[in-house]
């Protein structure tokens, strides 16, 4: 049975970044990834207070893990994403398309533009903060609020990470990107798919956006009556926005019934303490002990008061507190074993029972253990005993990542009002009316009406004419399409269906030099529709070939209607008795075997044509 999203008070909003086909938001460097490195530099990263005096409390956290960041600049970078040099005037062309999209979508533009700073302390920028700006508030899309459209800078590019020490890619530093959030209306996951992909279409209706994996990325705010609301950071495709969504409300529904179970239990659970129990496995025959006793490490443990049962998982097992409690303990770096999973891994009940005394656990209680250093295991622990002080009141506030599985795990806390303060470097920018007034006569046609208007012109299927717009060759279907009026459905079916077909398999793309030329062939009636494909894939494989050379190796040639004529009586004489027996039923079958021996050589409208003919001539004589 499937969940009812409405009445578990299910409400989700997405926030979009695109990047945007320009240079640098800040510098005039490319906007290219590259895996070449012409520098290096190190950094460490410390929070700062606000204007107002606080420390965002993501920054303190982030703090606490006390990493150290290598950054790798390339010809992608310069000074300014160094840090070494202030920031550049804005990319006026990054402006403009903002205001583009902010236009597209009916929403109220900022009179002046103001640049923020806002604390981002994990590496990913170098100046401990990412620059961004609010262009506009109040717009729509397909029904659903759109509440803030903001132009900011790409982040680095995480490509190693080891221990404490992380290493960056400047490359896409600084790269610029529209940030598009919507209110908190959105009714389910396959509602938020819906809308992610009504945004996605406008983006690309501007025709200045990248494309390509990475290049847009959607977050997702959800929460449920009783939850909390939850960030969820990088979902990367459209089909996976429903699943994690769905997930999600599991897991915070797992949450709200495991507090429920909890009430009364945070005083005990805020006096537990963390204790060395490592004497208990000193004969151990679990082998990941044994190697951390054998490096001088230890068993460090902590009861959690009124437990039992429930972090191996209550209402969705594959959402259980224990994967949340390990989660915090890796970001300490280390793991975790439960009471609830144990006895197992080698760990002998006889173990369990030690440990249980040691702790003084009740039946109610649980345990969680921590094989390490003194040091890391204790970090653990406490990240393990915060994290349960957090189950007693349901679902925390917090940013979590998207995993490729369809779950999410945590990132960090909620950040809150202190992380936000202006950028001194950034001079604010005015937008005059003449500016937007030029700027609605440059807007592109909406997605939704270029579907309708294509379809009808060209006179292919609504359905093709969507999946021209949603893959952005709009443009060069209707370049192609205009030039070899009659063949619309030829190009849909190339641009469609062929082309990601020689993708897959692992041919390079079939040019639009080698397209033109093939349409140019079936225009001029050098070999029918039915050779387009057979002629493309050889072109895919043979770059080089030209059209006459591929429709040789093809064995294409366009047969006129006699020949065709002749081969279609050829066939039906082959199966005399058959057509006796089916009469003009065999028509259908006849067809299939007629297009096997004239495929590419004859329209398969003409053959249908001449075959029905040809067979009621031979009825009629027989």
């Amino acid at each position: 049975m499937g969940i009812d999203y409405e009445k578990l008070g299910f409400r989700a909003g997405l926030e979009i970044h695109q990047q945007l086909d320009t240079s640098k938001l800040f510098c005039s460097c490319p906007s290219v990834l590259t895996d070449e490195c012409t520098a290096t530099f190190e950094r460490t990263l410390r929070p700062t207070a606000s204007e107002m005096g606080e420390v965002d409390r993501a920054a303190r956290e982030e703090a606490k893990r006390g990493r150290k960041f290598i950054y790798l600049a390339s010809s992608s970078s310069c000074l300014v994403e160094a840090d070494e040099e202030p920031p550049h005037e804005v990319n006026r062309e990054a402006l403009e398309t903002a205001l583009i999209v902010a236009l597209m979508m009916n929403a109220e533009i900022m009179d002046e533009i103001h640049f923020m700073r806002k604390i981002v302390i994990d590496g990913s920028n170098t100046t401990g903060f990412q620059r961004t700006a609010l262009i506009a508030m109040n717009g729509e899309v397909d029904g659903i609020p759109i509440e803030s459209i903001c132009l900011e800078e790409d982040a680095a590019r995480k490509v190693g990470e080891e221990k404490n020490v992380v290493k960056y890619a400047l490359d896409r530093l600084g790269i610029p990107l529209v940030e598009i959030a919507t209110a908190p209306e959105i009714k389910s996951p396959k509602h938020a798919r819906e809308i992610a992909e009504k945004i996605g279409l406008l983006l690309r209706a501007t025709k200045r956006v990248k494309r390509g994996i990475g290049t847009i990325r959607q977050d997702v705010n959800v929460s449920i009556r009783r939850g909390n609301r939850v960030e969820i950071k990088g979902v990367q495709e459209l089909n996976d926005i429903p699943l994690i969504l769905e997930n999600e409300v599991k897991r915070q529904l797992e949450l709200i019934e495991v507090a429920e179970r909890l009430k009364g239990k945070e005083e005990e659970i805020k006096k537990a303490k963390v204790m060395d129990v490592g004497d208990v496995f000193k004969n151990t025959e679990c082998r990941f002990i044994k190697k951390v006793i054998e490096k001088g490490g230890t068993v460090m443990g902590i009861k959690l008061p009124g437990f039992a049962g429930l972090i191996g998982g209550v209402k969705y097992k594959e959402h259980r507190l224990g994967r949340e409690f390990a989660m915090h303990a890796k970001k300490m770096g280390g793991g975790i074993m439960h009471s609830d999973e144990l006895p197992a891994y080698g760990i002998s009940n006889e173990e369990v029972g030690k440990v249980r005394k040691m702790l003084k656990c009740g039946m109610e209680d649980a345990f969680v253990i921590s094989a390490s250093s003194k040091e890391i295991a204790r970090k653990c622990l406490l990240a393990v005993k915060e994290r349960a002080m957090q189950a007693v009141n349901g679902v925390p506030r917090e940013v979590r990542r998207a995993l490729q599985d369809g779950f999410t795990e945590y990132m960090r806390p909620m950040p809150g009002a202190a992380r936000m303060y202006p950028e001194t470097d950034v001079p604010p920018i005015r937008i005059r009316e003449r500016e937007l007034k030029k700027l609605m006569k440059m807007l592109p046609e909406h997605p939704e009406e270029k579907m309708a208007r294509i379809a009808s012109q060209y006179r292919i299927s609504r359905e093709d004419a969507k999946q021209i717009v949603y893959s952005g060759r709009d443009d060069e279907f209707e370049m192609l399409a205009s030039k070899y009026a009659g063949h619309s459905k030829v190009v849909a079916r190339i641009l469609l269906h062929i082309l990601p077909e020689i993708r897959r398999e692992g041919y390079g793309e079939v040019g639009m030099e080698k397209i033109d030329e093939i349409l140019h062939g079936l225009s001029r009636n050098y070999f029918a529709k039915e050779a387009v494909e057979k002629l493309m894939h050889h072109m895919a494989k043979n770059p080089s070939a030209t059209l006459e050379e591929a429709m040789k190796k093809c064995g294409v040639r366009a047969m006129d209607e006699e020949e065709v004529r002749k081969e279609v009586r050829k066939i039906i004489e082959d199966r005399r008795e058959f057509i006796m027996e089916r009469k003009m039923n065999a028509l259908s079958p006849l067809m299939g075997v007629a297009m096997k021996s004239l495929r590419g050589k004859a329209d398969g409208g003409m053959v249908s044509r001449i075959l029905k003919e040809e067979l009621q001539k031979f009825l009629e004589v027989n």
